[in-house]
């Protein structure tokens, strides 16, 4: 136990991540169902419908919570270095936060607008924990 201690920010953004899955998942189901559409049906894929934005929310965020969690695993693992490791995984959670806030408002343009900027500082984030991991286990 205590060669993760150092790790607890990490782990608790992995555990996050998943709760935003977790509270994505209920949400989608109620904007469908508000839009008129039954279990299991998916929205039309226009912007300018908060069921359509509030569903690929959930969708995206379930994409990505695999690779988060192998990333975090990975780094936690593979004994990196424990202020980076916290660092980025926290920084993946924050811009996931903000990507869901964005996406769901409908700030922005659909297309490489804020909420692809959000998405990407994550995805980078991921990207550098899987580099950091890589390193500390060669």
């Amino acid at each position: 136990m205590d060669a993760i201690t150092g790790y607890a920010h990490a782990i608790v953004s992995l555990a996050l991540f998943a709760v935003l899955a977790l509270a994505l998942n209920p949400w989608a189901g109620i904007a469908r169902g508000r839009a008129g559409l039954v279990p299991g049906q998916m929205p039309e894929p226009d912007y300018a419908s908060r069921a359509f934005r509030i569903t690929r929310s959930y969708q995206n965020t379930v994409e990505m919570t695999g690779v988060f969690a192998a990333v975090v695993a990975a780094a936690v693992l593979a004994g990196a270095n424990p202020f980076w490791v916290n660092l980025l995984a926290s920084l993946a959670l924050v811009s996931r936060i903000a990507m869901i806030f964005v996406h769901v408002q409908g700030i922005g343009k659909a297309n490489n607008g804020l909420r692809t900027i959000f998405f990407v500082a994550g995805w980078a984030m991921m990207l550098l924990l899987a580099l950091i991991a890589a390193v500390a286990a060669v």
